[in-house]
């Protein structure tokens, strides 16, 4: 697969007005490297506010896992917000050029005391708290505020991902829209549902363990097949599954998915958050092990917060959305929207799999 020129144009099974563009010749095109960008490995930096003993210089504290003593996560306000939690206008004003107030909440999770930690490098069982801590924040924020109708969790890892700290954290924001790449997600989601009476997540996972063909033979008319294909597979847990995108937006994107169909991230338990954690460590010491030092994106997308979610409910799957950053956009992804892949996925996940990881 990997000594064979691709060059496809790879519609999204899950958003079909999203299109891929795979062109491995392009990896061969000539190009300067660029030394990566030093991370601070450093466990603790004196002028760092989100280290052990700058509690001072933080915001007050939200939310405080253990809640005594010194802390392992802690969650406090953005002193820089995107959105703040002032007065939310009743309407709209008239015309076409639509204005609402910025108004929500927006969080920082500050995931790790360890300054320069990576995410490979956390346990399993402070990565379950962590995702615990997205769970019962994201509760906490809807319970309190009606006006709210999304929650979008994200970790920006190294500065190609937007990351001005260097302090380890994720970030939480609360707002009374969609954001449209949900929006999207739901409604495609919602639309494959009705034409096929099943969730395009749950039909993605079984195809990417499983394929099922139909032949036929003119004497003994159809036979289908079964048979194990798994080429899209990352990582297996008992509960979740790491896959590569058929049509991945970034060349070593990982996206992280219940087995069973859930639609919504705040009904999941702490022992499948331990599912979770296991497979999001191995799968970013895959990532570590073939991109290096890798820098990232992640986003967690789970059904809006709405009157009618009950409708996405059959339709909708939630998921962790891994989006390494190993190149800079060209003029032509930036100027067309269609995102360039130099490997296949194929091949990506497949080399993925190849690293050894000690049980």
């Amino acid at each position: 697969m990997s000594a064979a020129i691709v060059r496809e144009i790879r519609i999204d099974p899950v958003v079909p007005t999203q299109s891929v563009l795979i062109s491995t010749a392009r990896g061969n095109r000539p190009r300067r490297d660029e030394q990566p960008v030093a991370r601070d490995m450093r466990s603790i930096v004196e002028t760092c506010p989100f280290c052990r003993g700058n509690e001072h210089l933080t915001p007050p504290v939200a939310m405080q896992v253990p809640a005594a003593g010194e802390w392992a996560i802690r969650v406090v306000k953005n002193p820089y917000p995107v959105l703040a939690d002032d007065f939310l206008p009743t309407g709209l004003p008239a015309g076409i050029q639509q204005v609402i107030e910025g108004y929500g909440h927006h969080e920082v999770i500050i995931d790790h005391p360890n300054h320069g930690i990576a995410l490979h490098q956390f346990t399993e069982r402070h990565l379950t708290t962590l995702f615990g801590v997205y769970r019962d924040r994201m509760r906490f924020l809807y319970e309190a505020d009606p006006r709210i109708k999304y929650i979008l969790v994200f970790k920006n890892f190294g500065k190609a991902a937007g990351g001005s700290m260097a302090h380890t954290h994720s970030q939480l924001i609360a707002m009374p829209i969609v954001p449209h790449n949900v929006h999207d997600e739901v409604e495609s989601s919602r639309e494959f549902y009705q034409r096929h009476n099943a969730c395009v997540f749950c039909t993605l996972i079984d195809e990417a363990m499983t394929m099922t063909t139909t032949s036929f033979d003119r004497r003994a008319g159809e036979r289908r097949q079964e048979y194990e294909t798994g080429r899209y597979i990352v990582e297996r847990g008992e509960r979740f599954v790491a896959v590569k995108p058929f049509a991945s937006r970034y060349e070593w994107e990982v996206h992280i998915l219940p087995v069973r169909h859930q639609s919504n991230f705040l009904t999941t338990t702490d022992d499948e958050l331990a599912d979770l954690a296991r497979v999001l460590s191995r799968t970013m010491t895959r990532l570590n092990g073939v991109v290096g030092d890798v820098q990232y994106n992640y986003f967690l997308h789970t059904v809006p917060h709405l009157k009618n979610s009950g409708d996405f409910a059959d339709s909708f799957h939630w998921h962790l959305e891994i989006c390494p950053r190993t190149s800079i956009p060209s003029g032509f992804e930036l100027g067309s929207g269609l995102f360039v892949n130099t490997i296949s996925p194929e091949e990506a996940a497949d080399r993925l799999r190849q690293i050894v990881i000690p049980e």
